[in-house]
């Protein structure tokens, strides 16, 4: 047995006899045939240090960094170097989860930092420490909303991120709770649909901009919400609370979503950061931690863990979740960058993010190759139907180092246009529609 290997293929074999299956590849059906890597990886079996740190360059070598107006859920924005710098630090990334308070304090002052301006941005009485991300902390909400009504029926618009609709079927399958479609019109969530079926649901959640960038008018969406003893839940993307009213300021119950906006890097998909705030009556409702600032017995300051009601402190059965870490690190990307940055500065990038984005839409309209879908305000992301095969389009795109809009059917493209993405650059995709044929 290799020293680094500890299962023997007889240890192998006798847990494979065990759960019943013939072989390693058992355990991966689950996973479709086509989607399965049966290559060669290519990784030799040694190389010495120099060899290696050659064949490491040309595998990076192969990375191609493309201009970026794609969206939909993660964004290419600016993080300044001090974030990365700060977080790098290695009291920051070599600690675990604060389970030891008198040794962690400063991880518990930033996690309880992270709270107190994620009340502030989102207008709510408090925090947790953070989820996964926006579509498990989505989910997570609908889980509070079970808690406190008691119900089984929710509704959800279909004009949220059809991905965190995923994650939020998922987790309802498991609480057998029944996932109701809430149908749109031209663009935005059909609220008459809402008044008419609120009856016995636990609640409502919708999300602003929604999936095609839209703005939705939720002003008086709370009061017919409340009306029937439901719950109001707002997936809010991050850097669109510098700009939009907060889900406090729309009486919003329950507020979530995703904050990889502020300051968390691309990262190949994640990992990302979710975020999730509620009123104070909600808030032994709420899964995983939050951390408090109090005196200790010297009268010194000190931060604590106040609120962690999930399955290891109570019984499984009782937990309301079982969400175990948060991913602070991420929390942290987000509490330095906000701080680095300010209130003007945030509210500086989601201007330049939003005026980005209708001077692309006006430019794009006026080559006269695409046509309005959706006549709504919108922030930072719009959809307009091509006129020309947008698979040959994405294509052209990113032989010129572009990765170009998402192609959401219909010919229907999801653009996306960030504080990053200067006027030379955006012209210069201008340029690249009309020079297509």
């Amino acid at each position: 047995m290799h020293k680094y290997l500890p299962h023997t293929q007889n240890d192998i074999n006798e847990m494979l006899e065990k759960i019943q299956a013939s072989s390693i590849d058992d355990l991966f059906c689950s996973i479709p045939e086509a989607l399965r890597l049966k290559k060669d990886y290519h990784v030799p079996s040694q190389l010495g240090d120099w060899e290696l740190t050659k064949h490491m360059q040309e595998l990076a070598n192969q990375n191609k960094e493309l201009l970026i107006f794609r969206g939909a859920g993660s964004y290419d924005h600016y993080t300044p170097s001090a974030v990365k710098a700060l977080v790098s630090r290695q009291e920051f990334l070599t600690s675990y989860t604060p389970y030891q308070p008198e040794v962690a304090q400063g991880t518990l002052q930033y996690i309880f930092e992270y709270q107190s301006m994620v009340c502030e941005l989102t207008g709510m009485d408090v925090s947790n420490a953070s989820m996964y991300d926006g579509a498990t902390s989505t989910a997570e909400a609908m889980f509070m909303a079970y808690a406190q009504t008691k119900k089984s029926d929710i509704l959800v618009s279909s004009t949220m991120n059809p991905k965190i609709i995923d994650v939020i079927k998922t987790y309802a399958r498991y609480r057998n709770i029944n996932v109701i479609l809430i149908p749109s019109i031209d663009g935005v969530t059909d609220q008459a649909f809402i008044k008419e079926n609120i009856k016995d649901k636990m609640g409502v959640i919708v999300s602003n901009p929604n999936y095609f960038g839209i703005i939705e008018d939720y002003q008086n969406l709370g009061e017919i919400i409340h009306q029937e003893d439901a719950l109001f839940i707002l997936n809010q993307e991050g850097q669109s609370l510098a700009l939009l009213k907060t889900p406090g300021e729309l009486d919003a119950d329950i507020a979530c979503g995703d904050l990889q906006a502020l300051g968390v890097p691309l990262s190949f998909g994640g990992a990302y950061i979710g975020y999730l705030a509620t009123k104070q009556k909600l808030v032994r409702k709420m899964p995983g931690r939050i951390c408090g600032i109090t005196t200790d017995v010297d009268g010194k300051r000190a931060f604590v863990l106040t609120l962690q009601a999930r399955e290891q402190h109570i019984r499984r059965a009782k937990a309301n979740s079982n969400i175990c870490s948060n991913q602070s690190l991420n929390a942290l990307f987000v509490t330095i960058y906000l701080s680095l940055v300010g209130k003007n500065g945030f509210k500086l990038f989601a201007s330049e993010s939003l005026n980005g984005a209708h001077y692309l839409y006006k430019n794009l309209l006026e080559t006269k190759k695409f046509e309005i879908v959706y006549n709504q305000p919108f922030f930072k992301e719009f959809v307009l139907k091509a006129s020309f095969d947008v698979k040959a389009f994405d294509t052209y795109l990113i032989d010129h180092g572009i990765l170009g809009p998402l192609h959401i059917g219909d010919n229907n493209l999801l653009f996306a246009v960030t504080e990053k993405r200067t006027q030379e650059e955006i012209d210069l995709l201008v340029e690249m529609v009309v020079n297509f044929k």
